[in-house]
């Protein structure tokens, strides 16, 4: 079985099997950005400075293991799907609010 039928899209997309360098910090780097959005839109409230970097300190480190659970799951996947979710939801309770 070759290992490029198993690749997650994203991991197919930057071509971690290739380019492994690269191809794994782009991957490290949407699934942090998707994080990031997910936890603003979805978890984050107002916390005091220390607390918010303590905070996204745990969220950069937890995204570094799902980097490598994302070669060949899908969990970039998964957080653009809660993300779109997330959005969808923000903007039909601010539309809720304003009528």
């Amino acid at each position: 079985m070759d290992i490029t039928e198993r690749l997650s899209f994203f991991a197919a997309l930057y071509k971690v099997n290739i380019n492994s360098d690269l191809g794994m910090w782009l991957l490290y780097i949407t699934i942090l950005l998707l994080s990031i959005i997910v936890f603003k839109l979805g978890f984050a409230q107002k916390l005091p400075l220390l607390k918010t970097v303590i905070i996204y300190f745990f969220l950069i480190f937890g995204c570094t293991f799902l980097t490598f659970l994302a070669i060949f799951l899908p969990i970039a996947e998964g957080l653009v799907v809660a993300a779109l979710i997330l959005v969808i939801y923000k903007i039909r309770l601010h539309r809720h609010k304003n009528a």
